[in-house]
């Protein structure tokens, strides 16, 4: 998929059909301002712990209760944000990938880890109206 046209289609995604948040109204314009992170880097991880806290967004593939394979990420800037350790974030991940049993210390040891960086960069819909 070509960057300009995926950016595209996720960002009405993101604005009509997810399925956590409201449609975006006309209303709302004004007040919106966009992110956009550009995925880098990406490296396949010694174990769960092999990335570093604010430097790294993480993905994880995991298989959940019902032998089902399932995979989850967070941004770099997320695990900082919300002052998780990296446990903690590997355990919200698993959680937003959809595992409902308890997260054991066997759980986490058999999740695939990759490790990325990103690049973000930041619009607001003025500054956008102005271009």
């Amino acid at each position: 998929m070509r960057l300009d046209s995926g950016l595209r289609e996720y960002a009405v995604t993101s604005a009509f059909d997810d399925a956590r948040f409201k449609p975006i109204t006309k209303s709302e314009l004004p007040r919106l301002s966009c992110s956009v992170s550009l995925l880098t880097d990406f490296e396949e991880a010694e174990d769960y712990l092999d990335w570093d806290v604010g430097r790294h967004g993480v993905w994880i593939e995991f298989y959940n209760e019902r032998g089902r394979k399932k995979t989850a990420t967070f941004l770099p800037e997320i695990a900082k944000e919300q002052g998780w350790t990296k446990v903690e974030t590997i355990d919200h991940l698993l959680m937003k990938g959809g595992y409902e049993l308890t997260i054991t210390s066997e759980v986490r040891q058999s999740i695939k880890l990759t490790r990325y960086q990103s690049q973000k960069a930041h619009l607001s819909y003025d500054e956008y109206m102005g271009m």
